[in-house]
């Protein structure tokens, strides 16, 4: 019981630089909210529109209970999550209020865009049960290899503890990241500036083919 409490005198001795430098190397570690496409991501089954991309907030942020997404019509959630660039994803933190609205369940899909309820039915890569967790504390760990190349992240929290609706105050995700190649980037660019001057392909042209 004593270990939970924030005034212990254990943590004021030789300790204490290891306590404190420690939540520092996980905020890190759990950047990965950074490399969400915050803009396309979906959370279907919201009961406000827009509600579903607060939950994916900085580490040091995970315990703020302003911003949170509560499931509508009943307890399902589904989070589509698209990144920037390729993950390895390695863990997972999901919290929500210390009753029965916290999620009791958790699957996990890769690289199915647009992923739908209908979809659900289908084998996830990874379940978890989940067991409720107000401080986000509590890190699931991924199967590494199932989850090493992830364009597209899909999470299903398909029942919670019993209450009418779920409510998520924080999903923190673990992992590597890889930018997207620099060609497919050139190449874009390339195209677009195309049509407007047509003057400037011979000296652009070169580089692509170059590059491819």
């Amino acid at each position: 019981m004593s270990g939970h409490g924030h005034g212990g005198g254990h943590g004021h001795g030789g300790g204490c630089c290891e306590h404190e430098h420690e939540p520092a190397e996980r905020g890190l570690e759990y950047g990965l909210y950074r490399r969400i496409d915050i803009e396309k991501l979906q959370c279907l089954n919201e009961s406000r529109d827009g509600d579903g991309k607060l939950v994916f907030k900085p580490w040091d942020q995970r315990a703020d209970r302003e911003k949170f997404v509560e499931s509508d019509a009943d307890e399902e959630l589904l989070f589509n999550i698209p990144f920037t660039g390729s993950v390895k994803l390695k863990g997972i933190i999901i919290s929500g209020e210390d009753d029965e609205s916290h999620p009791a369940e958790m699957r996990l899909y890769k690289n199915i865009p647009q992923m739908s309820f209908d979809d659900t039915s289908r084998e996830p890569e990874q379940a978890f049960r989940l067991n409720r967790d107000p401080l986000a504390e509590l890190e699931y760990p991924t199967k590494i290899a199932r989850f090493s190349n992830v364009n597209h992240l899909s999470i299903h929290i398909s029942r919670n503890f019993g209450a009418d609706s779920t409510r998520v105050y924080y999903i923190g995700l673990r992992g590597e990241y890889t930018e997207a190649h620099r060609h497919e980037v050139t190449i874009c660019n390339y195209e677009a500036a195309a049509n407007p001057a047509d003057h400037k392909v011979k000296t652009i042209t070169p580089q692509t083919q170059f590059i491819s």
